[in-house]
């Protein structure tokens, strides 16, 4: 599909959804075309992933979901050495149920969940304000599959296009994304 075309897609699929792409968000292929802030300030381009598959969650620290930080941390013990990236996204989007600031984010998930996989400053997921990496994801995958709550993931293969996204209820470990993880695992 011609970029052009690929571009005007992308834009009627997100005005359908509700959502607000850049030129930039639109004219993006891959994942590698995006940046986020780590959970300690520094500039984090997912390019730096390059030739990785990565499952980008949306997490929240005050959630029912919240307990999902241990699965995620098993999936990226089991699978790192393979090449997963597993990357936290705090979110305030859903209940307001990730009130707290980096320095409390990241205490929280280190002491509680012993995280040590990457996670980025807090940011929106859903909505004209969400992230670019989101609004993308969205319109490229349809806004049926944007986040609808905490613990959304999105599972991007080791050449940055998105493979799948994998709703909240299913559980890091399930066999649902271990099954999705491994088929995109580099090889």
């Amino acid at each position: 599909m011609g970029s052009i075309l690929r571009a005007g897609l992308l834009a009627v699929l997100t005005l359908l959804g509700g959502w607000t792409m850049t030129a930039r968000d639109a004219a993006a292929e891959t994942a590698w075309d995006f940046t986020f802030t780590s959970i300690d300030g520094e500039a984090m381009p997912l390019s730096a992933y390059r030739g990785k598959a990565l499952l980008v969650v949306n997490t929240a620290s005050r959630c029912g979901f919240t307990p999902q930080y241990e699965g995620l941390q098993a999936l990226w013990q089991r699978y790192r050495d393979r090449g997963l990236v597993v990357i936290g996204v705090p979110s305030n989007d859903f209940g307001g149920q990730e009130p707290g600031s980096a320095a409390q984010i990241k205490s929280f998930c280190e002491t509680n969940f012993a995280v040590d996989f990457p996670m980025t400053d807090k940011n929106q997921v859903v909505g004209a304000e969400a992230h670019p990496f989101y609004r993308w994801a969205a319109a490229t995958l349809g806004a049926g599959e944007a986040p609808r709550w905490n613990f959304h993931k999105y599972l991007v293969a080791p050449d940055g296009r998105l493979a799948a996204a994998i709703p909240t209820r299913a559980e890091p470990t399930s066999e649902t994304v271990t099954s999705a993880v491994e088929k995109v695992l580099p090889r």
